[in-house]
């Protein structure tokens, strides 16, 4: 079994927290005991709004702060390598054949951010894709996959189980509000639409869901299933 885990930086690092890190790095290295295959892309957190509001006000582009964005979630990145035993490749992978090589290899790969313009989430959708993995975590701060924004809503109703066409056009209208909502960005759910990938999104601040989604497929938050697949994943049913 192939998983690929976009660890939030707001569910990894919304501040520095090494416990925090540690805890997710636990639950990743019992996955990869258990025989899963590990590619993980983590994301920048409050630690990179902090250096891209400070870089803004000094005035920098669109693209020099996606970059220093970038550069954030390879830090973080190098601080879930840290915490990861030796099964890990110990280079955070700057692209997807360096992190398709590492996995197929046996070993964990951690990637962070690629290109300007691209989110994380966008990553690893890409980097599913690339590896053909079997499922994609989205181990965000929400649990799930909402109508509206949960945090503003009170009455935001959480989808249990959407098509990937669907959550296209769910998150749409979502992404083009200011400050976005959407718990994955609108490229991530169209790489995920074309890809026929089986996604996940859940809360992911408690690393216990994870492990509990990619052993058992097991969680509160979202099932996303391509269309035409009906039955339960045969990764599931044997264990």
């Amino acid at each position: 079994m192939r998983v690929v885990v976009s660890i939030g930086g707001s569910v990894l690092a919304p501040d520095l927290d090494a416990r925090r890190v540690e805890d997710h790095a636990d639950v990743i290295e019992h996955l990869a005991r258990e025989g899963v295959e590990l590619g993980t892309v983590v994301g920048g957190g409050g630690v990179a709004r902090d250096y891209i509001t400070a870089a803004r006000d000094l005035g920098a582009n669109e693209v020099q702060l996606d970059q220093i964005g970038i550069d954030v979630t390879r830090i973080n990145a190098r601080l879930l390598i840290a915490a990861l035993g030796p099964k890990v490749d110990p280079k955070v992978a700057h692209d997807y054949e360096g992190a398709g090589d590492a996995i197929r290899r046996g070993d964990i790969s951690v990637m962070g951010g690629v290109m300007p313009g691209q989110t994380t989430d966008a990553v690893a959708a890409a980097l599913a894709e690339y590896v053909d993995a079997d499922l994609l975590i989205y181990a965000t701060s929400a649990d799930g996959v909402f109508d509206a924004d949960p945090n503003v809503d009170d009455d935001a109703t959480r989808y249990e189980e959407l098509s990937a066409s669907k959550l296209v056009d769910v998150i749409a209208p979502m992404s083009r509000d200011a400050g976005a909502s959407a718990p994955v960005d609108l490229l991530a759910a169209k790489l995920i639409e074309r890809s026929r990938m089986r996604t996940i999104v859940l809360d992911g601040t408690d690393p216990e869901s994870i492990k509990q989604a990619a052993l058992h497929g097991e969680h509160s938050g979202t099932d996303i299933i391509p269309e035409g697949t009906d039955d339960e994943p045969s990764y599931w049913a044997q264990r």
